[in-house]
């Protein structure tokens, strides 16, 4: 399994994620990915922020590392620039991954749904109540 670095991006109460659609089955995940050779989890959150949103951020602190389909570390960021939804990463050409859509969420709809994984989004209501 590989080790992923994601971003927690939080504005005006609302959360950063993408919603995922793949086989008729719709979620939600924060942006990020897999690191690269001689990447940092931070590192590789910022690069994966900018494929997939189209946007720079300034990494903060990690708030959470889970073990979900290898180790996860999850940082908070600040967005320092580039536009939203701008992002051209590799899963928005290939079909085959299904559909990405990047979106804001506000905190209190988080119960309501299918985030991946869970702990992170009961991590972000506690902090930002």
């Amino acid at each position: 399994m590989r080790v992923r670095g994601s971003a927690v991006l939080i504005e005006n109460k609302k959360v950063a994620l993408i919603k995922r659609i793949k086989n008729g089955v719709s979620y939600y995940v924060f942006p990020g990915g897999g690191m690269l050779k001689d990447e940092t989890p931070k590192k590789a959150a910022k690069r994966e922020v900018y494929e997939e949103l189209g946007i720079d951020i300034d990494v903060k602190e990690c708030i959470a590392e889970i073990d979900f389909n290898g180790k996860q570390f999850f940082f908070l960021g600040d967005i320092v620039g580039g536009t939203f939804g701008t992002g051209q990463g590799e899963e928005f050409s290939d079909e085959s991954k299904g559909i990405y859509l990047p979106i804001w969420v506000d905190i209190d709809d988080l119960p309501f749904i299918d985030v991946k994984p869970n702990e992170v989004a009961e991590k972000i209501k506690t902090l930002f109540k």
